[in-house]
């Protein structure tokens, strides 16, 4: 098969960002070593081949009028009677195409392509099913005459799962570079060309009130990679003015929204930004992402409470056992994505993104699990336990074939593609993002760079470069916020009079990169509060970016406990163990995202002042 780049080179396609900022880099050129992230990515793989994939065809067979080849059915969310049963299987599909990119595990990549041609063949089927051209999925198309009619009932979400379905087609064809995804896709994206062509703006617009995913983001992503404007003309479609209008004002009107219905859609306005050039889009985007973080996110990086959002600021009274869904947080992280590369002075996009990731979507996956499962929430309220809480399909912690929910997909991608922020490129710089032990393969200027460390444990990562490195271009590295006072830079053993403050990008620039350079970065970290927006004195605490929680094994809470703020102490000079007196109790705190089988605490009742 052709990779996802020499594909595009052939065919002449992926069209240029509408921004001349950094671009990422492919999967293929970044691999992970040994670290808590590895540990993740190595447990979901497990998962990804070892599941059976004719029960994940069952539905699209059945639906379609072809054999189910015997296959057992699904729980959960992809049972035959869910109403959007084979939304998850775009999720599958994506991470077996990661999979073969960071990994080139064949594995992955046959049970990608065996897929994609089962599903080429339900696709075929269509006129025996009473279908349409180019329709697919696991529910009967009456769906989404319902949906137009405005009658659909049992909370059905068609096009939130075909969404699913057109986005795994797409990375499959781009990561693997399979031509038979390319023709599903397309023929897929000509269907909901044509359905919606029928509608007026107004019947559109009034079955965008129903949950649609991200239709706008991997239709316009498909404009990008073909070039063809049909595309982006049904991506415009599927702009929900309801929602776009007030975050063009930059207004905060999202108290009561079901919030991961919103983020796809923000995500979608950021690659049209990028199609069109329209700075409408780009305010749309940027605005969503400012006031999320600002006024509804949570000490860990997530946000929402029972997948709503809530008046701005409102944190305190919203710590429950149904806090920060992870659908959100993984969107918002593929939004700061999009936004950073507009925007590549601010360290605010990835600062967040860390945020997110270590303290939110690290922990979400149970380690204890060879499969890798997940959580649907992640519990804040006092005594909050993972895999407690809200019995989404019968069961807290996800399953193997009983649970199928929406985190679960997200978390089977968040988990193949860990490798993909840590480093960008630009015209002549190399940006490093995330300190995250890694490889990078840098093939167009014959570069490798060898990150090693153990951040976050860890305020120390070092740089190696190797290959035959030619000059000509600059390192910038992202020196956090939270980073407790100036960075120290040291090339080659030898300090470096290099402005590393934090909030900014130390950049090395000028130099005659030698193989065996090294570059080490110190982030001198400390210990700080992060308070609820709405309660200064309810307050998480941090060491550098890890947000740390409270170990009260299994004694129950019924209300944050006093953290007497001077009695935090770390138990020896390294690691990340602290101790603590809450309600005049010794607490041993230590990483949420470690606190796991234990009831924990992460916002405390605070009184006096952190320790220098």
């Amino acid at each position: 098969m052709l990779s996802s780049n020499l594909l595009g080179l052939l065919l002449g396609l992926v069209v240029g960002d509408a921004s001349t900022g950094p671009s990422p880099f492919d999967l293929s050129a970044v691999s992970l070593t040994n670290s808590r992230f590895m540990d993740n990515q190595d447990r979901t793989v497990s998962y990804l081949k070892w599941v059976d994939v004719d029960r994940l065809l069952y539905n699209f067979r059945a639906n379609h009028k072809l054999s189910t080849n015997g296959a057992s059915t699904n729980g959960g969310w992809d049972a035959p009677n869910f109403p959007f049963r084979t939304h998850a299987q775009g999720h599958y599909l994506t991470a077996w195409a990661f999979c073969y990119a960071s990994l080139r595990d064949t594995t992955c990549r046959d049970r990608a392509t065996r897929f994609v041609a089962e599903l080429a063949k339900c696709q075929a089927n269509n006129r025996a099913a009473g279908f349409g051209t180019g329709y697919l999925s696991g529910f009967p198309e009456s769906d989404f005459a319902a949906l137009e009619a405005r009658t659909l009932s049992n909370g059905n979400v068609p096009y939130y799962a075909v969404h699913k379905t057109m986005a795994g087609l797409l990375d499959v064809w781009r990561h693997v570079g399979d031509t038979t995804a390319r023709d599903v896709l397309l023929a897929l994206a000509g269907w909901v060309d044509s359905r919606t062509s029928k509608l007026s703006y107004q019947q559109m617009q009034n079955m965008l009130a129903t949950e649609f995913g991200g239709m706008n983001d991997v239709l316009a992503d498909l404009y990008r990679q073909t070039g063809d404007k049909r595309w982006l003309t049904v991506a415009q479609r599927f702009d929900h003015a309801s929602v776009f209008d007030p975050l063009a004002a930059n207004q905060d009107k999202f108290d009561g929204l079901h919030a991961n219905t919103q983020v796809p859609k923000w995500i979608g306005a950021a690659i049209e930004y990028k199609a069109t050039g329209q700075t409408r889009y780009r305010d749309i985007a940027a605005n969503a992402w400012n006031i999320t973080v600002r006024s509804h996110t949570y000490a860990i990086g997530g946000n929402s409470q029972a997948e709503h959002f809530h008046a701005p600021n409102a944190i305190a009274g919203y710590l429950q056992k149904d806090t920060a869904e992870a659908c959100n947080t993984y969107n918002m992280l593929k939004l700061t994505r999009e936004l950073w590369t507009l925007d590549p002075a601010s360290t605010a996009y990835f600062d967040y993104y860390e945020q997110a990731l270590i303290n939110h979507l690290l922990g979400q996956q149970n380690p204890a699990d060879r499969h890798g499962h997940i959580t649907y929430f992640t519990p804040l309220n006092p005594g909050g336990r993972r895999g407690v809480g809200p019995a989404w399909g019968g069961g807290t912690w996800s399953t193997d074939y009983d649970s199928f929910w929406c985190c679960q997909g997200t978390a089977l991608e968040t988990n193949t593609k860990l490798a993909d922020s840590i480093y960008f490129r630009g015209e002549s710089a190399l940006y490093v993002n995330l300190f995250s032990a890694s490889v990078l393969k840098w093939a167009e200027r014959n570069v490798t760079v060898t990150q090693a460390t153990a951040f976050p444990a860890s305020d120390t990562t070092t740089l190696t470069v190797g290959g035959n490195p030619a000059s000509g271009w600059d390192m910038y590295i992202r020196i956090p916020s939270w980073t407790a006072s100036a960075a120290e830079i040291k090339i080659n053993g030898e300090k470096a009079n290099i402005a590393a403050t934090p909030g900014s990008y130390a950049a090395i620039k000028g130099r005659a990169w030698k193989a065996g350079d090294t570059v080490t970065v110190r982030l001198p970290m400390a210990l700080r509060t992060v308070a609820a927006n709405d309660k200064p004195s309810l307050a998480a605490v941090a060491y550098g970016p890890v947000v740390l929680s409270g170990d009260y094994g299994s004694a129950a809470l019924s209300a944050a406990p006093t953290l007497a703020l001077g009695s935090v102490k770390r138990e020896g000079t390294s690691g990340l163990a602290f101790t603590g007196t809450a309600d005049g109790k010794t607490v041993k705190l230590g990483p949420f995202y470690d606190a796991h089988e234990v009831n924990y605490n992460v916002y405390w009742n605070t009184n006096g002042q952190l320790p220098k």
